[in-house]
């Protein structure tokens, strides 16, 4: 069963981690079906030829007679990935947001994506790269009408580095304990789950990948659904704020994490309830 955010925190933004085609053509025949319903243009993005006939459309087959001309495209991964040896994480939001935009101006309700973006995180510096993109795109559909089903064959990628992209999504079957994410209002990040001594060094990365604060300097974190954070992940979160010239806003219920705070005296981090 996946693992989802709260429901008014979920907003469409699915990692698939997955060894089984079958399992993963299922998945992206409900996602693509849900954005039909919802009046949504759907791209099916394939890294075979977009114009065959054969597995990498499996997913399509018998789409209900009733689905608009135009509301399914099938389109290859090079055409919506940028050339180059690692994705440009900004220059990639920008162009989906022009896909968006086009969608709402032919009459959709918004875009929705499914993508097996394996071939785009082979190494180390396109999976950092493709890590940060994850991060932006994030936070533009928590703004904007796009959603999107990105999809890891864990076979080739290993638990590891699907586990690097799975935690920065709300929305995930990846058996990973925390989740760091997009939140309203403004600029603030929802953190959900666990952080305790096994995945510590992954929320130090995940840190790294996020965005820079607002001009206020803070970096707020709602964590209501966070029910525990190791001090490890405090030191993280301290040293990350120094580095950054920032402050810690972390909004969690109970008083654990604020006696640790004291006790640790880090002082670039303050722990207020959850609101």
């Amino acid at each position: 069963m996946i693992d989802q955010a709260r429901a008014d925190q979920a907003y469409g933004h699915v990692c698939w981690s997955s060894d089984d085609p079958a399992a993963f053509d299922s998945r992206a025949r409900e996602f693509v079906d849900e954005g039909l319903a919802a009046g949504e243009r759907v791209w099916y993005v394939t890294a075979g030829d977009p114009t065959g006939r054969a597995a990498p459309r499996r997913p399509l087959a018998g789409l209900p007679a009733d689905a608009p001309p135009g509301a399914v495209q099938v389109v290859a991964l090079a055409q919506t990935y940028r050339r180059g040896p690692r994705v440009d994480p900004s220059a990639q939001v920008d162009a989906y947001a022009s896909v968006t935009e086009a969608a709402l101006a032919a009459g959709y309700t918004g875009l929705r994506v499914v993508a097996d973006v394996t071939p785009l995180v082979r190494t180390p510096a396109q999976l950092d790269a493709f890590a940060r993109y994850e991060h932006l795109v994030d936070r533009y559909m928590r703004a904007r009408p796009m959603s999107a089903l990105c999809a890891y064959d864990r076979r080739e990628l290993g638990d590891r580095a699907v586990a690097e992209l799975a935690c920065l999504h709300p929305e995930t079957n990846a058996p990973v304990l925390f989740r760091l994410f997009a939140a309203d209002p403004g600029r603030a990040y929802a953190l959900t789950g666990e952080l305790d001594p096994s995945n510590h060094e992954l929320f130090r990365q995940a840190l790294s990948r996020v965005d820079p604060p607002g001009p206020d300097g803070r970096l707020v974190l709602r964590a209501a659904g966070l029910r525990y954070i190791d001090h490890r992940c405090l030191l993280h979160l301290d040293d990350h704020a120094r580095r950054h010239g920032l402050t810690v806003e972390l909004r969690t219920a109970g008083t654990a994490a604020a006696h640790l705070v004291e006790l640790l005296g880090l002082s670039r981090v303050r722990v207020a309830g959850a609101r």
